[in-house]
């Protein structure tokens, strides 16, 4: 029987988060799995066709070209937000469904289209949670330690624009010129309180905490990672204690619906640890796409004039799509939104420091 093919894109080689990707396939594996359990796509199996982009723009416009001649129905999944938006812009211009799991970019288009939909927050949003965060534990003179990107640079405007509507500053450290030794001098001389890590990981987000870290000078600096370094086991593997009481952004609910608990636990199961929300995504993306082949058919462009009308019931709540200004896509507008760190005292433990 002819199966019914769908496209995955995750960072599954460095220098893309491999992690990540693992753990988005993770879910969308299981959500594949669980579907053809019950009977696939109208008696038809449900196939994951898979690319890997390693966190490559050009790559990941290849694979969507590749995948469209293989002829998937609809394509979904990537990290990293700059890859997202690349994706984007090609399926738009294929007329593929693309429904992005993980990137936050605001602008994941340069124009509106009815082609893509998006389950991540936009990133206005995260980081204006995480700016709350920020002034509710009473830091207003912030540094961000930044490498040149589009996703680093929006994060920063979103931060400086939320924290300056109250009194609060930014300075930015350039990582493409400091060591992690200045980044430390950089610190004491503008008597910042805090310091969000704008980098990629291992390196330089590694050196740089424990720069951080190890200086007499900075012994009372909150280090943060908002893009969520510190979600994933190598953070902890390569920084121990010095990588707990680090606050991140993460897109999951506390307290999980019954579907989520069983969910939660599969994935532990097949990860052997527990799972990112970053698996909840890639769950939640199949069971969004699923929904929308049983209620549309497997025309590409019945699908996409569908976004607007599926209701379906996700890990992390009732998933809906609506026009979000200044996104150009088809948004899920409630996902759960958290300020996490790692308990210095249970580093396996996350502490929930603010929701939004």
């Amino acid at each position: 029987m002819t199966s019914v093919r769908i496209g995955a894109l995750a960072p599954l080689t460095r220098p893309g988060w491999v992690e990540a990707g693992q753990h988005l396939l993770a879910g969308a594996e299981l959500a594949v799995g669980e579907v053809n359990d019950t009977g696939g796509i109208g008696g038809r199996p449900l196939e994951l066709v898979v690319r890997d982009t390693a966190a490559d723009p050009h790559r990941a416009v290849t694979a969507l070209g590749e995948l469209a001649e293989l002829g998937v129905v609809a394509a979904a999944g990537e990290y990293h937000s700059v890859v997202a938006r690349a994706a984007a812009a090609r399926a738009d211009a294929l007329g593929l469904p693309f429904l992005c799991s993980s990137a936050v970019l605001d602008a994941l288009t340069d124009h509106p289209t009815d082609w893509v939909a998006r389950l991540a927050p936009p990133q206005s949003r995260g980081w204006r949670v995480y700016g709350d965060f920020l002034l509710g534990a009473g830091h207003r003179r912030i540094a961000v330690a930044a490498q040149p990107s589009v996703y680093w640079a929006t994060g920063t405007r979103v931060l400086r624009d939320h924290l300056g509507a109250h009194g609060g500053t930014v300075a930015e450290l350039d990582m493409s010129v400091l060591t992690p030794d200045a980044v430390c001098d950089a610190l004491v001389e503008s008597r910042a309180t805090a310091l969000l890590l704008l980098v990629g990981h291992p390196d330089p987000a590694v050196p740089v905490v424990r720069s951080v870290r190890g200086d007499q000078r900075l012994a009372g600096i909150l280090i943060g990672a908002p893009a969520g370094q510190p979600e994933f086991a190598t953070w902890g593997a390569s920084l121990g204690d010095d990588g707990t009481g680090v606050p991140f952004l993460r897109y999951l609910s506390e307290r999980l619906s019954p579907l989520g608990a069983r969910v939660e636990g599969a994935l532990r199961e097949r990860l052997g640890e527990a799972p990112s929300f970053v698996a909840f995504e890639g769950y939640d993306m199949v069971v969004v796409l699923a929904d929308a082949l049983r209620s549309y058919g497997v025309d590409r462009a019945s699908i996409a004039a569908g976004w607007p009308h599926i209701g379906v019931e996700g890990t992390r709540g009732p998933i809906r799509f609506c026009r979000t200004p200044g996104t150009g896509v088809w948004q899920w507008a409630w996902a759960p939104v958290e300020v996490v760190d790692r308990d210095p005292a249970r580093p396996g433990r996350l502490r929930v420091l603010r929701t939004g």
